[in-house]
């Protein structure tokens, strides 16, 4: 015999209803002998608890609330039923009537006992297994309706009952030896010796599924719900969380304790002493094979079988020397909670001694509190133990599976997923079967956390970064580019899947965490509703908290800069071909550098001094290895380059700025590359790089722009005025070729001293033979000091600029 079960979730629209009814038919043509246990219709218990709140405060809306009640059950009947809907109509007002009498009779004395709340809550169950048995059979199954009340009995501990086995065993089978058919059974709902209603507690038509199972010696029971099985998750918090093919019954009842939904932990033991399977199915996927729970162990690739989470509790902390070496202080700490009727959803003590942890329902804490200061009053008052701390805002992790026993890794696995992505561990919890490891955190991580142990458990071999991106000039689209070209490589090959979640320019703005589709970025941000707020945009990042999250900045902008600290501070690194960060006050370094140290946050910025060259990832190498820097020399402008390259005698040196211009490697203004501020800050920054703490006006400069050029206002007139100076540029070239040399405008870094000036240099020099655009970059340090390093190649232009933030972004996932 197989018993079914479908939760209000199935049941919650007409069209949900037949296909429950659909599957029923098919089982009990397939197997034969099968029983239904049934909740209410889809959130009709919580409406019935409304309801009667309502009344026993004596507010009559509580009368509006009825009849939507009557309404809801009117239209599935009539949705349903069309041969005898006029005796199920009647049947259905009669039991609405009932309840619409109790309902008044607790308005009247504003009375609402545990006694009354369960028979109200009953209703439920037997309005829609009425409805669901005649669909049945006007369907042509031999379905019977029966309730539960009249087999299964408990004491009396109204609101969650505990069932008398013996009896209750003995009434369920003595009923099916004598009764066949397919019977359609009313969940959560018993009854008392004297036949008082009592329900059977949270998850109690899973229960109720699990005692006729037992009872009967059931094959399997399948509980149906929303979900494909058992997921490594909840789907709702991870997008990429999948169904579980079997699984134990304590791994189950550890999944279910700490907040998977799909079953409740009493349902197990029934089942459990019986050996029963317990299949999870999907109402809205019945072909999908689900997941099989029972005792067996199977050898599964992954260290844990599944996450689940309470997204909501409260720790307590009770400390004091006076706790230390004390026999009996835990007894009378958990005593005095149980008396009270409190329950502990996690321990942890320090080996110490010196204090003791432990989580409550939130609700529970300002109660658990005061009576620990009423037990330990005597302690308090000598300053033996402190006054209790309570912490709120705070959820519970558990990492589950039959693996982990006996398997290294497990906690340094999840704790660097953790440290990672910037989350802090209020308290952990391990018990020594191994099957289930706890931890607390701030509540407002819990979805991070979730994504980035199931990413590190289960999806290890993909690592995953959700991008922020801000600018979408020639830096931005190209890099959009870029990545929308590799994309298929980098997980094919790499195992690396970049989402881009966010996308703005200075007018719009877009989010999805599901990833934008690249291929038509401009028009979806061109049509986006949301207008581009910096200080919304960085909250929105904030807000989402996603694991692996890097915001990349690919614009000029001092004020996105202004945002660093608070972004780095949030734990969501960041790429950026801005220099307004690192070439600002030194304050403003070290404190972006601090942010990101202390946050665990990445912050890259190697595209600021060679666009796609490696320049400060190989200083950084140099120096962490050991080596010492002597001198730094470089070529850090390749419009300056690109001009002094052309500059051969064969054409004025306003003539080759202009050419410069025309082909577009200036500025709009080729004056703020003459100037050699840009250089300047390349310069500044390689320095602070190498632990010099220097400001712009610390590095001396010659300015190639003429004096009586600096302040015209357009740049034809300054090409015009530029002119004048042809004189002097080509005196200087004339100089330099006599003495077999070439024109170089370097930036030295040595001595502690940094200085940029037109210099000349001979074929001696790395510089030399410098060519197009080029930069170049040449180290001179203890291990390099004959020859020095040389790292040589195009330091500007879009491609090679976002090419460089791509592999900063890149960098980030190792």
């Amino acid at each position: 015999m197989k018993i079914l079960k479908f939760g209000g979730s199935s049941l919650d629209t007409p069209q949900r209803v037949t296909n429950a009814i659909k599957i029923i038919g098919d089982s009990h043509r397939i197997n034969k002998q099968i029983a239904v246990v049934l909740s209410a219709l889809g959130a009709v218990t919580d409406q019935l608890i409304e309801m009667s709140s309502a009344a026993s405060k004596g507010q009559e809306h509580y009368h509006e609330l009825f009849e939507k009640l009557v309404t809801k059950h009117v239209d599935f009947t009539t949705s349903l039923i069309k041969k005898n809907q006029d005796q199920v109509l009647r049947a259905l007002n009669e039991r609405l009537d009932e309840l619409k009498d109790v309902l008044h009779g607790v308005f009247l004395i504003k009375e609402l006992s545990p006694r009354t709340l369960d028979f109200i809550m009953s209703f439920g169950e037997l309005l829609s297994c009425l409805i669901i048995s005649e669909s049945l059979k006007e369907r042509g199954d031999d379905a019977a309706f029966l309730d539960a009340r009249e087999l299964i009995k408990t004491d009396e501990t109204f609101g969650s009952a505990r069932v008398d086995f013996k009896v209750t065993n003995r009434n369920i089978r003595n009923h099916f030896k004598s009764h066949t058919g397919l019977y359609v059974i009313t969940g959560f709902i018993a009854s008392t010796e004297i036949n008082e209603t009592t329900t059977l507690g949270r998850g109690g038509s899973d229960y109720t599924t699990a005692i006729f199972a037992a009872a009967l010696n059931a094959s399997e029971i399948e509980i149906w719900t929303d979900v494909d099985g058992v997921m490594t998750a909840d789907p709702v918090n991870v997008l990429k969380a999948f169904s579980i093919k079997r699984m134990t019954y304590e791994e189950a009842m550890e999944m279910s304790y700490f907040g998977a939904k799909v079953i409740h932990p009493p349902t197990m033991q029934p089942a459990l002493n019986k050996n029963i399977p317990i299949r999870i199915k999907n109402s809205f996927n019945p072909d999908f094979k689900g997941t099989v729970i029972n005792n067996q162990s199977i050898p599964t690739n992954y260290m844990i079988k599944g996450i689940s989470s309470i997204p909501e509790i409260a720790l307590l902390r009770v400390q004091g020397s006076g706790m230390v070496g004390v026999a009996g202080t835990a007894m009378r700490l958990f005593g005095a909670l149980a008396r009270a009727g409190i329950n502990i959803i996690l321990i942890t003590q320090a080996s110490s001694e010196h204090s003791i942890c432990f989580a409550v329902a939130p609700k529970d804490a300002t109660k658990a509190k005061n009576i620990i200061k009423q037990e330990f009053v005597l302690e308090l008052q000598a300053k033996q133990i402190e006054s209790p701390i309570v912490e709120s805002n705070l959820s519970v992790i558990a990492v589950v599976g039959e693996n982990m026993r006996q398997t290294p890794g497990i906690s340094g696995r999840l704790f660097q997923a953790l440290g990672k992505n910037g989350i802090n561990v209020v308290a952990t919890a391990q018990g020594s079967s191994e099957l289930n490891i706890s931890i607390v955190i701030p509540q407002q991580d819990e979805f991070k956390a979730l994504n980035a142990i199931h990413d590190a458990f289960f999806l290890s071999d993909t690592r995953s970064l959700n991008l922020f991106i801000v600018g979408t000039g020639l830096i931005g689209s190209t890099l959009l580019q870029q990545i929308e070209e590799h994309y298929q490589f980098l997980l094919k090959e790499r195992s690396l899947e970049i989402n881009v979640v966010a996308l703005a320019n200075s007018r719009k703005a877009i989010f999805d965490t599901t990833g934008i589709e690249l291929k038509n970025w401009r028009s979806v941000l061109e049509h986006a509703e949301e207008t581009m707020d910096l200080s919304t945009f960085v909250q929105q990042i904030k807000s989402l908290n996603l694991p692996n999250s890097i915001f990349v900045d690919c614009t000029s902008s001092e004020e996105v800069v202004s945002r660093y600290a608070e972004i780095l501070k949030a734990n969501v690194s960041i790429v950026t071909p801005n220099k307004k960060a690192t070439s600002g006050s030194y304050d403003l370094y070290k404190e972006l550098i601090g942010a990101a140290a202390r946050s665990g946050a990445r912050f890259l910025y190697e595209t600021n001094v060679g666009a796609g060259l490696p320049v400060i990832g190989t200083l950084h190498d140099l120096m962490n290895s050991g080596d010492k820097i002597i001198k730094i020399e470089a070529v850090l402008s390749g419009t300056l380059s690109y001009i002094f390259n052309s500059f051969t005698g064969e054409k004025t040196f306003s003539e080759a700025v202009r050419e410069a211009l025309q082909k577009g490697y200036t500025e709009p203004d080729p004056r703020d590359d003459l100037n050699g501020m840009d250089v300047a800050r390349k310069l500044l920054i390689l320095a602070r790089e190498t632990g010099l703490s220097i400001e712009i006006e610390d590095v001396p400069l010659e300015n190639l722009v003429p004096e009586n050029c600096q302040h015209l206002e357009t740049v034809e007139e300054f090409l015009t005025e530029l002119s004048k100076s042809d004189v002097a540029f080509e005196a200087r070239r004339k100089k330099a070729e006599r003495e077999a040399k070439v024109l170089r405008y370097i930036a030295t870094l040595e001595d502690g001293k940094a200085g940029i000036r037109l210099a000349a240099v001979d074929q001696r020099h790395p510089f030399y033979d410098l060519s197009g655009s080029d930069n170049i970059i040449a180290f001179t340090t203890d291990r390099y000091l004959d020859r020095p390093l040389v790292i040589k190649g195009p330091g500007a232009g879009a491609e090679v600029t976002a090419a460089g933030v791509f592999a900063d972004t890149i960098r980030i996932s190792n």
